[in-house]
């Protein structure tokens, strides 16, 4: 990484402790910084709900989500304006890595910020679709941030 100081930093966030962790670490450095925070939260869309769709559930599995969504932006704005930086949020619909990295994009963000899985494959680490996605597209710096620091 160069010497370069970032001044937008995005961070793509959900309920997983990964995400979590890493928009701790995004608040440090955003401090550090003195850079503005953009937190990004996707709804997916994913097999369960397409199938509560067909159902004929759509409607309050979205609202159900939307609320899950704006609760979890709540919680990571308030951590970073605790912490006296400066930060905003969005919330959207679709495809996780596209979107992300769209709105990294459109803001001009310096830096995303995401969390590694911590789900593992035949007892390798696995870093996670959407995180994978986004290293192998994104035109700018990207940190990925382990659920737990690795041992000394």
């Amino acid at each position: 990484m160069t010497s370069q100081m970032f001044s937008r930093i995005l961070v793509g966030v959900d309920d997983s402790p990964a995400a979590l962790g890493a928009a701790r670490v995004a608040i440090d450095l955003a401090g550090l910084c003195r850079a503005h925070l953009r937190f990004v939260h996707v709804i997916g869309d994913g097999e369960l709900v397409r199938a509560l769709a067909r159902l004929g559930h759509d409607g309050e599995m979205a609202a159900t989500r939307s609320g899950a969504a704006d609760s979890l932006l709540r919680h990571v704005v308030a951590e970073a304006h605790r912490a006296g930086v400066r930060a905003d949020t969005a919330s959207l619909s679709g495809e996780p890595a596209a979107l992300l990295l769209g709105v990294a994009r459109e803001w001009d963000a310096d830096l995303v910020v995401l969390g590694r899985s911590d789900l593992r494959r035949a007892g390798l680490g696995y870093v996670g679709a959407v995180t994978r996605e986004v290293l192998e597209f994104s035109e700018i710096a990207v940190l990925v941030v382990p659920t737990s620091p690795a041992p000394a």
